[in-house]
């Protein structure tokens, strides 16, 4: 028996489980599970105390763990949030106007760029030499104020050497990390290459910072396994992997719970919607598999080169902002969630219970609701030393919270404070409080473990809201509580048929939302009968999927599976992925009869196409072996494919082009195969 320890860490709870390798091949295989509050200010924190947990209950030694894998949000939230480091773009052989081009302008931030002289061709031959020379005066100018290097070249997927010479040069000069955008991918388009080159190089700080905190952690618990990091395709890598291309974990999250939800259930064709804190993940399954994005994950905002599942990520889940619309008024109808995540009124009471209720008492008490009523702040910084740069309404605000939560409606008496207020949120230095879908749930007795009271509280402050007319929207707090689920609900379906919508090849993203949609999810009946749904089976995941998806699946007539274990379909799904390596190569006709193939930085030409196919294959075979081993696999299958592509011209085959693409993968290599519990 193996012993592998999954780990997940989401916007609210960081989720273990302790699994038998063994077991896993007949469908078996979690022996326990836990769960602890997702520490944002140190994530190894929450982790240690997930790990913790789960080794109790599972009454194992940590000795006994073999593999250690982890899915994270944080490159994700990473690039949503704006965040990483500050870094210098090596861009060779471009020109300045291509920094306009795939967004890499808007991308930089201001972040310096050295454009170079060099690169090459599309046949992978010198467009121009690399003047080594002026390229280290300029590095090392700029090296003080920047954190790493991406280095960009033309045509670097047809013959990356003034990549590598760039990288070695910097290295040499700086002792920085350097990434070159050729180890990213193996596409044309070199804009959108040198994005995602960029984009890693300023994740390389914050994940190796993770990895490393990781590391510790599991040393110091006496856990001596290796530790693999879930990609965002949902394949396995290794911690050391990760360090050097952490743009590969962004979608590292949904990514696994695609992997355990095709683990947890017998369906080869789903739609799996995985509801966490802060949003509700949609992706499609298809012949057991997650479907694969083929132009690239796309997260904030960014298109980049990183194969990834194909996701629909909305700002919609358990702890979800209630506000109104305010273009429908204030109304039952107008009840809008998302997609700001809050800190529930629950939550923080457990945490904070003498100044939620105390505050809370003191609102109800008032004849009149005041506007931030039930609503308060929580500083997430310890330390004054984060707060340089900001102004004086800021440092104002951040020295009345203090320590503890702030109730909002003594702390922002004027809209400039406000303003001041959601420029710290902005910056991620406080987090807001209010009533959440995950309060509604502890009112209505759905779900318990946090302050129920404080929630009810909350509810009756919404509950003195008026309408147009200035009737009372609410009866009582269970009504708001019944009317903030079906929001949930609701708005829940609208987003499965989105994604249904978007599979289907309907270019208007708005159907879901349409009168007739709503009027159907509403059960209009009159003259016209109107009905709309899903053929797909629901998949639902996360804590409270039972809460919520039994509910959504009647309103969209669809089969739903509702798996056990569902609540650490991620942390499964770290565990029981494989690791996979996937290269392609081209091959290019130099000259009539001439046909050339770029392999690890060497051109060889060939007198045919299936030539040059042949020695691509023998030696993708080789080196996609050493990588997955290099990645962590134990014993690794390489499989290889070829496309060589002609088409006929006055009676005669003219080659167009040829790509021969290798895969290799393997179960991650584990510390031991036999332990005694």
């Amino acid at each position: 028996m193996a012993l592998l320890l999954g780990l997940d860490t989401g916007g609210t709870y960081t989720d273990a489980v302790i699994f038998d390798d063994a077991a896993a091949r007949v469908g078996k295989g979690v022996i326990a599970k836990a769960k602890a509050l997702t520490t944002r200010r140190d994530l190894s924190i929450g982790i240690g105390e997930a790990i913790g947990q789960v080794l109790a209950k599972a009454g194992v030694r940590p000795s006994h763990i073999a593999l250690v894998s982890l899915s994270t949000t944080l490159a994700t939230n990473a690039l949503v949030e704006g965040q990483g480091g500050r870094v210098c773009l090596v861009f060779i052989g471009f020109a300045a106007a291509d920094l306009e081009r795939a967004g890499l302008s808007q991308a930089l931030r201001g972040d310096p760029v050295i454009l170079c002289n060099g690169g090459h061709t599309a046949l992978g031959d010198e467009q121009g030499p690399l003047d080594l020379a002026a390229l280290e005066r300029e590095v090392r100018a700029v090296a003080p104020d920047v954190t790493g290097f991406a280095v960009a070249a033309h045509f670097a997927t047809r013959n990356p050497a003034h990549e590598l010479a760039a990288r070695a040069l910097i290295r040499n000069a700086t002792g920085m990390p350097v990434t070159c955008s050729h180890e990213l991918s193996a596409k044309l388009n070199g804009p959108k290459r040198a994005l995602t080159c960029l984009l890693n190089a300023r994740l390389l700080t914050l994940i190796h910072h993770l990895i490393s905190a990781l590391e510790g952690l599991l040393t110091g618990s006496g856990i001596d396994a290796p530790l693999m990091v879930v990609r965002g395709d949902g394949a396995l890598i290794s911690a050391e992997f990760a360090k050097m291309r952490p743009i590969e974990t962004i979608l590292s999250g949904p990514a696994a719970s695609l992997v355990g939800a095709a683990y947890l259930t017998d369906r080869r064709e789903a739609m799996v919607s995985d509801i966490g804190g802060t949003t509700t993940d949609i992706a499609i399954m298809l012949d057991g598999k997650p479907r694969i994005d083929p132009e690239g994950a796309l997260v904030g905002g960014w298109r980049t080169m990183v194969e990834a599942v194909a996701m629909y990520t909305h700002g919609l889940g358990g702890d979800s902002e209630v506000a109104f619309d305010e273009a429908s008024g204030v109304s039952a109808d107008a009840l809008k969630l998302g997609p700001r995540r809050l800190v529930p009124l629950s939550l923080l009471a457990a945490a904070h219970p003498d100044v939620v209720h105390s505050a809370l008492d003191r609102q109800l008490e008032q004849a009149r609701s005041q506007e931030l009523a039930g609503r308060f702040v929580v500083r997430l910084v310890k330390s004054d030393s984060n707060l340089a740069g900001l102004g004086a309404r800021e440092l104002a605000l951040m020295s009345a919270i203090g320590a503890q939560a702030a109730p909002l409606d003594l702390l922002v008496t004027r809209r400039p404070e406000l303003a001041a207020l959601n420029r710290l949120v902005s910056l991620g230095l406080v987090s807001l409080s209010g009533f959440t879908p995950s309060d509604a749930a502890h009112v209505l007795g759905r779900q318990t473990g946090w302050d129920a009271e404080a929630a009810c509280k909350g509810a009756l402050l919404l509950a003195r809201k008026k309408n147009a007319r200035g009737d009372l929207i609410w009866s009582d707090a269970d009504a708001v509580a019944t009317a903030v689920v079906a929001a949930l609900e609701r708005q829940s379906a609208e987003l499965l048929l989105e994604a249904g919508f978007a599979e289907d090849g309907f270019a208007d993203r708005d159907l879901s939302r349409s009168a007739l949609a709503r009027a159907a999810l509403n059960g209009h009946s009159g003259h016209v009968r109107v009905d709309i749904g899903l053929n797909t089976p629901i998949i639902g995941l996360g804590a409270s999927a039972p809460l919520y998806y039994p509910g959504i699946a009647r309103l969209l007539g669809a089969p739903l599976d509702l798996p056990q274990h569902g609540d650490v379909a991620n942390a499964i799904g770290a565990v029981v992925g494989h690791v996979r390596i996937k290269q392609e190569v081209f091959i290019s006709e130099a000259a009539e009869g001439v046909y050339r193939v770029n392999i690890q930085g060497e051109a060889r030409s060939f007198s045919s196409p299936e030539a040059a196919a042949d020695y691509a294959e023998r030696v993708l075979d080789e080196v996609l072996r050493q990588e997955a081993l290099a990645a962590g696999a134990g014993e690794v299958s390489v499989r290889v494919s070829r496309d060589i592509r002609r088409v006929t011209v006055e009676g005669q085959p003219k080659f167009v082009d040829g790509s021969v693409t290798a895969v290799a993968s393997g179960r991650p290599r584990i510390a031991h195969e036999q332990i005694g519990a």
